[in-house]
């Protein structure tokens, strides 16, 4: 009775092992490669997975994440003969467990080397410039033939970058005396053409300052010309009343005009603060003899006037009369 209880119990826990043993737990971001009597079967995925203890069991355990595999620093040729070296790194997803555990052995290393291969051939077809400069190119054309390469392992190259491109120390010292004389260059050529813009734009100040100053010489000439003419109109006008004056009262008009500006210009020389003896010519004491003439005639003409207002007859323009002659008087007075 008591060897049957303990054998029973034996299959119990036999039993319970089994089982724990065909128990599999898959965690989530990974596939597990199930082999039955060691042929690939299939791929379970993340989650809870019953198997045949001692018949089936877990062949890989593949990350399908994506990953990132870190090229190590290489010295490369470039086609111009300068060495350089080169660090990059290669981002890549497994698409496919099955082909990525069974197809290739080494996924890294497979990966590493045939990156490491094409970014020679690359990098060696291109100069020393066009390696710096192009990184995006070199970048595009590593990943479309890593890609192409391992698209049979079942995996996806999302990316290639290139970190970091060292080149020779000769070289780089050569590249900084390039850098500081294009800079100089540069900084040159817009000093220059600064000095260039100035001196157009001080010459069209001065084409403008000359063209403004011509034209405001010529306004003032304008304006000058038409002041003349406005002059030379009102004096033709005065000379006009005074002919028609002439015209209309004979001599007597004349002698008045005349003992006008005479007598202008003798109040001139009374003026003047240095004349203390003023000479008078013969001909100023019949002027002024004139004078008197010139009263009594238009004493005269006013007299007429206002007869013909009264009775309504015309005037007579007087006739000419001889100038009325004064006693001489002494030639000079004191001032």
């Amino acid at each position: 009775m008591l060897g049957s209880s303990l054998v029973l119990i034996l299959l119990v826990l036999l039993v319970v092992l089994f089982l724990m043993m065909g128990v599999r737990v898959v965690k989530q971001g990974y596939v597990y490669t199930i082999e039955r009597l060691g042929k690939y079967t299939l791929a379970a995925d993340p989650g809870l997975h019953l198997i045949i203890p001692f018949i089936d069991r877990v062949g890989h355990k593949i990350n399908m994440m994506e990953q990132v595999l870190d090229i190590p620093g290489q010295e490369i040729i470039t086609k111009d003969n300068a060495m350089v070296g080169v660090d990059a790194v290669v981002f890549f997803q497994v698409l496919d467990a099955g082909k990525a555990a069974y197809e290739v052995s080494g996924l890294h290393n497979a990966i590493l080397a045939l990156t490491t291969t094409n970014l020679r051939t690359v990098m060696g077809s291109m100069d020393l410039d066009e390696t710096l400069s192009k990184r995006d190119e070199i970048n595009a054309r590593l990943l479309s033939v890593v890609d192409h390469a391992t698209s049979p392992w079942g995996i996806k190259i999302t990316r290639v970058e290139i970190k970091d491109i060292r080149p020779p120390m000769d070289i780089s010292e050569a590249m900084a005396r390039q850098m500081k004389a294009e800079r100089l260059k540069r900084a040159e050529i817009l000093e220059a053409e600064g000095d260039k813009t100035s001196s157009i734009l001080r010459a069209e100040g001065r084409k403008q300052s000359a063209i403004l100053e011509a034209e405001g010489k010529r306004e003032a000439q304008f304006r000058d010309a038409e002041a003349r003419e406005r002059a030379a109109e009102a004096e033709a006008k005065a000379t006009e009343m005074v002919s028609n004056a002439i015209a209309s009262s004979g001599n007597q008009a004349i002698n008045y005009f005349v003992a006008q500006e005479y007598t202008k210009a003798v109040g001139k020389f009374a003026d003047s603060p240095n004349a203390k003896t003023i000479l008078f010519p013969v001909e100023a004491t019949q002027l002024i003899g004139s004078l008197g003439g010139i009263g009594e005639l238009v004493k005269g003409t006013f007299a007429e006037r206002d007869r013909s207002s009264d009775t309504g007859t015309p005037i007579t323009p007087p006739q000419d009369r001889a100038p009325v002659r004064r006693p001489s008087v002494p030639r000079s007075r004191d001032s």
